[in-house]
């Protein structure tokens, strides 16, 4: 079994930048592809980045790609998202999870955060 929790959201005005972290307790995260998600109020969860065992492979949704970076330190159990240049479309719930393929399909992870919510005003 293995618990995760998101912190790092916030209310911010677009521009601006923020990062997520997700800290995992009970396995080591090392086994596990990783990925964020996020649902906006009235819309589907949708995939936004996930990140291979090692780091070394990632994968971004067309809206986030040059301005967030998914990111993993095995050695703390932690992911983590840089999102930068943010904007009101980026607001909505963020969730990690960790499953055993790297995919974008959100019914393949098996283990699921709270949320973070993230805020995009001026």
């Amino acid at each position: 079994q293995v618990q995760l929790v998101e912190s790092g959201g916030g209310l911010v005005q677009p521009g601006d930048s923020l990062r997520l972290s997700c800290a995992a307790s009970g396995r080591t995260l090392g086994r596990f592809y990783m990925a964020w998600f996020r649902q906006a109020p009235g819309k589907e969860r949708e995939f936004v980045a996930t990140i291979s065992w090692g780091g070394g492979v990632t994968l971004y949704t067309d809206s986030v790609k040059n301005r967030f970076t998914i990111s993993r330190n095995n050695a703390e159990n932690t992911a983590y998202l840089q999102m930068n240049s943010l904007t009101p479309d980026d607001t909505a719930v963020y969730y990690c999870a960790a499953g055993n393929r790297f995919t974008r399909t959100n019914s393949e992870y098996d283990y699921w955060g709270q949320g973070t919510q993230v805020t995009v005003s001026s």
